[in-house]
């Protein structure tokens, strides 16, 4: 956000902060967030890499495809490591796990 704006929120007496201060989120806490947003763009890049719908992707990591979409979304209700899984279902190895983990 820029400044200009941010000061005129500020005036009109608006708190301006981030999300782990708003959600409350301890360290540990925001970095799973940031762990999983970063894991959920590597899966989305991953798939449209290989043309693959999420349908196709869902059928490869044996799910549904509205979980599949869940899990493209880092939705709360995912597990990080279920998005690891079905990372690897799409054929990434460690490596890129490494690289689409590194925040």
């Amino acid at each position: 956000m820029d400044k200009l704006k941010k000061a005129k929120l500020q005036k009109k007496g608006w708190k301006v902060g981030n999300v782990d201060e708003f959600l409350d989120l301890s360290p540990a806490e925001m970095a799973i967030v940031e762990m999983k947003t970063s894991l959920a763009k590597a899966l989305i890049e991953k798939r449209k890499s290989h043309s693959k719908t999420q349908v196709s992707a869902a059928t490869l990591a044996k799910t549904s495809q509205s979980r599949y979409a869940k899990v493209e979304h880092a939705d709360s209700s995912v597990s990080l490591e279920l998005m690891i899984k079905m990372f690897f279902a799409l054929g990434a190895n460690k490596k890129e796990l490494l690289e689409a983990l590194s925040i």
